[in-house]
């Protein structure tokens, strides 16, 4: 009985250190899975913080691009107004015009031995027929022969109420010098100086012109807006209406888009 108790006493002790060595094991695996654990929650507060961050980024990036949704669709409808403008007139001014260029004898060449349409003055312009554009490469020995004066003669003149005289000036100035940025400004004085006679007719196609032809001129919204008014002096509501409009919409921040309001109900 004794030499069992002596066998199993050797054997107890081995089995206590087997234990606490693998409770030490144990312990040390705990302590390292809690490292690793603090670790990874740090970790995801950071990754937590990227991905707020992302989401802010994005809600910013979409906001943006509705605002740019926004002054496309804006831009566009303005570019369709625009080329309503250039390309398409409407039915009522469009059928005004032809009136009128029947009125001033403009609209139909004669056919073959049939005497030529005389050009009907409107009773406000009797007596300012204006003279024969000249031919080119000749200019009146009367006016300068260089661009810049030419046009300085013919506001000069416009100035003092010779519209004929400026109508000279301006027309040898847009011959000799065809490419000038300058030609849109001398065919709106050329408008302007029938408009001062109260030839509004005569007027309202000249002003068509710098409308059709110089979109990209600065005087195009004046251009828009004296037409209008054009429209206006001869009774034609509707038209001068659909003008005042285009000044608005397409030049909102013109000063002829400020008077444009004015006409508008």
């Amino acid at each position: 009985m004794n030499v069992r108790k002596i066998l199993l006493f050797p054997c107890l002790l081995l089995s206590a250190c087997a234990t606490r060595s693998d409770m030490t094991f144990v312990q040390g695996e705990v302590s390292k899975l809690k490292q690793d654990s603090e670790t990874i929650k740090s970790q995801s507060a950071g990754s937590y913080s990227e991905i707020t961050q992302y989401r802010e980024e994005i809600s910013a990036l979409k906001g943006s691009l509705e605002e740019l949704r926004h002054e496309y669709s804006a831009s566009q409808k303005r570019l369709d107004v625009e080329d309503s403008l250039m390309v398409r007139k409407s039915d009522a001014l469009d059928a005004r015009l032809v009136r009128i260029e029947q009125y001033l004898g403009m609209a139909e060449v004669p056919a073959a031995g049939q005497p030529p349409k005389a050009v009907v003055v409107p009773e406000g312009a009797k007596g300012k027929t204006p003279a024969a554009a000249p031919v080119k490469g000749d200019a009146p020995a009367t006016l300068a022969t260089s661009g810049e004066d030419l046009l300085k003669d013919g506001l000069a003149k416009l100035k003092k109420s010779d519209n004929a005289g400026a109508r000279d000036s301006f027309t040898a100035f847009m011959t000799k010098n065809p490419k000038s940025p300058m030609v849109a400004d001398a065919q709106f004085y050329i408008a302007e100086s029938y408009y001062n006679e109260k030839w509004y007719e005569k007027a309202i196609l000249e002003y068509q012109v710098v409308i059709a032809r110089y979109t990209k001129s600065p005087k195009r919204a004046a251009a828009l807006y004296k037409q209008a008014v054009s429209f206006e002096k001869i009774g034609d509501a509707a038209n001068a209406k659909a003008r005042f409009k285009d000044v608005v919409t397409v030049y909102p921040k013109s000063p002829e888009a400020t008077l444009a309001k004015k006409k508008l109900p």
